[in-house]
C-alpha cells in the first residue's frame, strides 16, 4: 500500500511514522508514506495558499490551485483520496477494514477556516474522525492511518486484531496477565482453569457485559 499525505506541516508526520508498528510495516516493504508540503505548488511570490472568503466572514479558506496541483503529481489512476473534514462520513472499525485492502490513499489534510469547495470534487470520500474541530487534518489522518495499517496482512497476526473491539460489532472482553493477584485484585479463576470452551464462553459474557454497560447503541445496532 501506498500512502500520500497533502499537508502544510509534513514535519507533524515524522515521529508517527517512524515509530511501532508503523514503521515495521514500511520496513518490511508493505506500506510505503509519502508527505506532499502543497505549499510548494503555490502560484505566488509569497507562497499564499489560503486567501479571504467571498461573501466575508472570519478565517481564511485553503485556494484550490495548489492542492489540484500537488494532488496530480502522484500521477496516481487509481486512488482511495480521503478529504478530513468534521462534515464527513464517521470513521469507524468497518471502514478501516475496507480501506485496509487499497493500493493507494491520499489524505489530503485541511487548515485554517475550510476548504474551498472545488477541494471536494477530488475526494472519493469525506471522512471525520468525531464530532468535534481539530485546527487541521493530520492528526486526524495519522489515528486513521495507524488502524487501517495494521489491518493489512503481514503487519501483525491475524489473531492480534480480529477480536478487537468494534471488530465483531462489542467491545472486547477484559484480559490479565501476571501476576495473579496485585493489591487484592486477582485474575479470575476460569482464565486459570486450563478449560478452553470456558474461557471463551466467560470471554464471550464478558464482551457483552461491558459493551450493554458502555456502549449499548451497539448492542442496539447488532441486533
Amino acid at each position: 500500500m501506498n500512502i500520500f499525505y497533502l499537508t502544510l506541516f509534513p514535519e507533524m508526520y515524522e515521529g508517527i511514522l517512524s515509530s511501532s508498528i508503523l514503521k515495521r510495516a514500511n520496513d518490511k516493504g508493505i506500506v510505503s508514506y509519502k508527505t506532499i508540503n502543497f505549499r510548494d505548488y503555490a502560484n505566488n511570490k509569497h507562497n499564499q495558499v489560503d486567501d479571504y472568503p467571498y461573501g466575508g466572514g472570519a478565517g481564511m479558506v485553503l485556494k484550490p490551485e495548489p492542492v489540484y496541483e500537488a494532488f496530480e503529481s502522484l500521477h496516481l489512476e487509481n486512488a482511495r483520496v480521503l478529504l478530513m473534514c468534521p462534515s464527513g462520513r464517521p470513521f469507524d472499525q468497518q471502514f478501516a477494514e475496507e480501506l485496509s485492502t487499497e493500493e493507494n490513499i491520499v489524505f489530503i489534510n485541511g487548515h485554517y477556516e475550510g476548504y474551498d469547495e472545488r477541494i471536494r470534487n477530488l475526494a472519493t470520500d469525506e471522512v471525520s474522525i468525531g464530532d468535534y474541530v481539530l485546527t487541521g487534518g493530520e492528526i486526524a489522518s495519522m489515528a486513521m492511518t495507524d488502524a487501517i495499517v495494521r489491518l493489512i496482512p503481514g503487519v501483525i497476526q491475524q489473531e492480534s486484531y480480529e477480536n478487537d473491539s468494534f471488530s465483531t460489532g462489542m467491545l472486547e472482553h477484559p484480559h490479565y496477565t501476571r501476576p495473579r493477584e496485585y493489591r487484592g485484585m486477582k485474575v479470575p479463576d476460569v482464565l486459570l482453569s486450563g478449560d478452553h470452551k470456558k474461557i471463551e464462553e466467560w470471554r464471550e459474557e464478558e464482551s457483552l457485559k461491558r459493551t450493554k454497560e458502555r456502549r449499548p447503541d451497539l448492542i442496539k445496532n447488532k441486533k
